[in-house]
């Protein structure tokens, strides 16, 4: 089945598909295909009830050219080798597309949050950065937040790392709560990036934001933000999705009072919420819904062949990582729908991530107003690149942007030669 497929696999579809298109030799761009490092760690952690564990994590480092690896952390079940290499490398290109100096790296630990206490999570952190620290440092690897990490998980890691260090070392990871040298805006830069994706591509094809209407896969962070920031602009957000439930509303749905219920939840979840004209629906009814913009921002492989073929969407914007297939990518295509590709949509969180690390190095703190000007510009300047690319080469975004990226790293690489 299609969701079953390797997604590096995909990524290496989409990476050599983007190459042929941008005349590049295999020669030249060969070193994106393989992961520069990658890292296994086995690790018993103590339970709350006095059993040993043991917990499997995961950090694969893609590429250095640009700059010091940069890549999340997740906790997840599923999360397997395989996912994080794929992961790892999208934020090589992601980081490159966004122009900012860091390679691409991506962790984490198969596990379910949800089923454990804080304490527990919190030993499995502590545990592994311990096991990944001769990889990581300010200057070589930092990590970040991603599925069911946040700001607290990132302070843990900061804190078990300085410890081992012997002093305080806020820049290695970004994501962190303000109050321990994270970035005022980190955690809203991501879906607010996404929006701004959504705002310029309405604008290249004419759409009327006022009213347009938008179905989110995934009501996480980035998801609830993207919701929020477009529900201000004047969207109606007619469906949203997480693990619990999909919920549709023709009228579209008070975002505002979905996320004071979310935010209400003992596991932030949109069960349980109700308003005039709420109707239940699956997760496939989502995906294909007749709206003017689809965002998937939960997992990856969400949009298959299947679905591209059923969908009605005119416009989907990737704000989750590999959440289209390569076939499915090639049916969006056939069928004239415009895709926003991950690497450019969701790069706003890295973007931001990058300010903070600059901050930490230079041991100051900007307001969030110059965080979120610099976000904007540095975004919209990625999707004007990547759109004119696109447009040049007679190409999909996916491509443009996978083009603008490799042009920059194959330059890196050209000028650093092998060693």
């Amino acid at each position: 089945m299609t969701l079953n497929k390797n997604p590096y696999d995909n990524m290496l579809e989409q990476l050599d598909a983007a190459a042929q298109i941008a005349g590049l030799s295999m020669e030249e761009y060969i070193t994106l295909r393989y992961p520069e490092r990658e890292f296994t760690i086995n690790f018993p952690v103590e339970m709350d009830d006095g059993r040993v564990e043991i917990f499997t994590g995961y950090r694969v480092q893609h590429n250095s050219v640009r700059g010091p690896y940069k890549g999340g952390v997740r906790f997840h079940p599923h999360v397997n080798m395989d996912e994080v290499r794929a992961l790892a490398a999208w934020m090589t290109f992601k980081c490159a597309v966004a122009d900012i100096p860091f390679g691409g790296a991506k962790g984490g630990i198969a596990f379910d949050p949800s089923t454990l206490s804080q304490k527990e999570i919190e030993r499995i952190t502590r545990a592994y950065t311990a096991g990944i620290m001769p990889l990581i440092g300010p200057e070589v690897d930092i990590p970040a937040p991603d599925v069911n990490t946040n700001a607290q998980v990132m302070a843990w890691m900061m804190d078990s790392y300085s410890k081992y260090k012997g002093r305080n070392t806020p820049g290695i990871v970004t994501g962190k709560p303000v109050s321990i040298g994270g970035s005022l805006g980190r955690r809203e830069a991501t879906g607010r990036g996404v929006s701004f994706m959504v705002r310029e591509i309405a604008r290249q094809l004419g759409i009327d934001l006022e009213d347009a209407t938008v179905s989110i896969q995934g009501f996480g962070n980035v998801g609830s933000v993207t919701a929020e920031s477009l529900y201000s602009m004047g969207c109606k957000i007619v469906a949203v999705s997480d693990v619990s439930s999909a919920i549709y509303c023709e009228n579209g749905l008070d975002i505002p009072s979905l996320i004071a219920h979310v935010n209400r939840h003992p596991k932030h979840l949109i069960e349980g919420y109700d308003q005039d004209g709420l109707e239940p629906i699956d997760n496939p009814t989502l995906l294909t819904l007749n709206v003017d913009f689809l965002i998937p921002a939960a997992l990856e492989n969400q949009i298959t062949k299947e679905i591209a073929m059923n969908t009605k969407a005119r416009i989907i914007v990737e704000a989750a990582n590999g959440p289209t297939t390569f076939e499915a990518d090639k049916v969006l295509e056939d069928r004239g729908i415009t895709l926003v590709p991950d690497i450019l949509a969701n790069s706003g969180g890295v973007t931001a991530s990058y300010f903070e690390w600059v901050q930490n190095l230079q041991h100051l703190s900007w307001d969030e107003s110059k965080i979120n000007v610099n976000l904007e510009r540095k975004m919209v300047s990625s999707f004007e690149a990547v759109y004119n690319t696109a447009l040049e080469k007679n190409t999909s975004m996916r491509m443009g942007a996978y083009i603008v990226a490799l042009y920059r790293l194959v330059e890196a690489r050209k000028l650093r030669g092998i060693f």
